[in-house]
């Protein structure tokens, strides 16, 4: 048997027989990663702990950074109407609660104490004052510091020597999260320099969520979690698809070892900055929620469009992302750049993505037994993003054909009562054997050329053809959709 074959027939333990095998299953890996670090200080298991018990990113963190539209043109009035705006968009009641400031908020030189000060010219408020205000919203304030003698702007000094002094700054000011750069050092190892900051953040006994910024280059996702929250797996993203695509296959590698409290991160979120299409947006947002990427917004809200803010408000794309089990999907298919995705979440459920990243139309399909299931089956289909629910009856293979986009699909064997949580039925069918399921629930949907119908062949009652000949415009990008095991009762 090849290894793919041996690790989808785990997965179906993890999926169908019982989501406490799930939980089980991951509680090993946490105990195997454990042991293999067993030379580790108790200072360093000390530190997860006060982590975790602090509630400190259990799922991953949701939020904005400066940097990626801002860059250096970054101020407390910029700081102050985005935080008023992740708050009247809705977006902050959806979990985006960090609002971070990135490089070139503080003055060239520390005063004669050896403190960071926030340039007066930009900040003339102080951050204290701006993390008061931010906090009065409900939201939380994030700065930016380095492991070296500069930030990697040169603007600033970097933390390197001045660990102790400037993590008690940072919690005097009242700073939520702290994103730590690698520029400019002296050349000594990432992970001892990215540790001193560590234990200063644990001295302050400040819950400060912690994220390493070593761009991949000596593998952090094998040690950062020892000392941070988060860490960089990539080099910088740019906003053009290209870089989207290569970052998404580096960050995969990693993935068995993310999971509440330690997060591989591919950088901040493009979605909104001109440089995509939205369709490719929308991939590269769902493609960030299931591998359980921090999900940073990258754009100026205050002036995000309303396809932005449907993109980054997509709240059941986001609550993939904040599943609680934390298991990063992964890519277990690929071939002429169609592939399939899939990783578990909680609740014996698993979300799938198939993501055609030729430039062609082509068909991509996924048979159940790939990711679990039982093809004896009957299952429903909910798409994230149109927000349709259907069911097939015993289907092995589900395929759809699109252009240049990804779809993704949370696969879900659940009780009935599951589904009376997605939207209210006019009436309940009966169909033997113990199997129920809501009448007008769609079966299948086929894709011909610009045109798709729903047949209803596992759903009598439905009305043929429900959406009869509806364009694929808008559409075509990415679906993001639950697939339902039905289990008598």
């Amino acid at each position: 048997m090849s290894w793919r074959g041996i690790s989808l027939s785990v997965l179906v333990i993890f999926v169908v027989l019982c989501s406490a095998k799930i939980a089980h299953a991951h509680a090993s890996m946490n105990l195997r990663n454990s042991n293999s670090n067993s030379s580790d200080t108790d200072t360093h298991q000390n530190y997860t702990q006060f982590l975790l018990t602090n509630g400190v990113a259990r799922t991953p963190p949701m939020g904005w950074n400066s940097w990626n539209h801002f860059q250096c043109n970054i101020d407390e009035r910029t700081v102050k109407t985005t935080a008023d705006a992740l708050v009247s968009t809705g977006l902050a009641a959806l979990g985006y609660k960090y609002i971070n400031i990135d490089d070139c908020w503080a003055e060239g030189k520390r005063d004669w104490r050896g403190n960071l000060r926030e340039k007066r010219s930009t900040f003339p408020s102080g951050i204290k004052a701006l993390a008061d205000y931010v906090h009065a919203k409900g939201l939380k304030l994030g700065i930016y510091s380095d492991a070296g003698y500069k930030t990697c702007s040169k603007t600033m000094p970097g933390s390197l020597g001045h660990e102790d002094i400037d993590a008690r700054t940072f919690a005097e000011w009242g700073i939520d999260y702290l994103k730590y750069d690698n520029c400019y050092h002296d050349g000594s190892k990432p992970l001892d320099r990215f540790a001193r900051m560590s234990y200063a953040l644990q001295k302050v006994a400040r819950p400060i969520l912690y994220t390493i910024c070593e761009w991949g280059e000596e593998n952090p996702a094998k040690w950062a979690s020892r000392y941070g929250n988060a860490w960089r797996t990539t080099t910088g993203i740019k906003d053009i698809w290209e870089s989207i695509t290569s970052i998404a296959d580096e960050n995969n590698v990693w993935g068995r070892y993310a999971g509440p409290g330690r997060w591989n991160d591919p950088d901040m979120l493009e979605v909104g900055n001109g440089g995509m299409s939205l369709e490719e947006y929308q991939s590269h947002f769902s493609i960030w929620a299931i591998m359980k990427a921090p999900l940073l917004i990258g754009c100026d809200i205050r002036s995000a469009s309303r396809e932005t803010l449907r993109i980054l408000g997509n709240k059941e794309a986001i609550d993939v992302n904040q599943d609680p089990l934390g298991v990063q999907a992964r890519k277990i298919r690929s071939k002429a750049g169609l592939e399939v995705w899939a990783g578990p979440l909680s609740s014996r459920r698993v979300v799938i993505v198939l993501w055609n990243r030729s430039k062609y139309r082509a068909p991509i399909s996924v048979g159940w037994r790939e990711v679990g299931l039982s093809p004896s089956n009957p299952v429903s289909v909910r798409d994230l993003w149109a927000a349709d629910l259907c069911c097939l009856d015993s289907m092995d293979v589900v395929a759809f054909e699109l252009p240049f986009n990804m779809t993704v699909k949370v696969v879900e064997p659940h009780s009935f009562t599951t589904f009376s949580q997605l939207s209210p039925p006019e009436k309940d069918l009966q169909l033997g054997r113990g199997f129920k399921l809501f009448s007008c629930q769609i079966a299948l949907v086929h894709f011909q050329e610009s045109t798709f119908s729903i047949d209803c062949t596992c759903c009598p009652s439905c009305l043929q053809n429900v959406y009869p000949n509806s364009n694929l415009k808008g559409r075509e990008a990415l679906h993001s959709i639950i697939v339902s095991e039905q289990f008598s009762f």
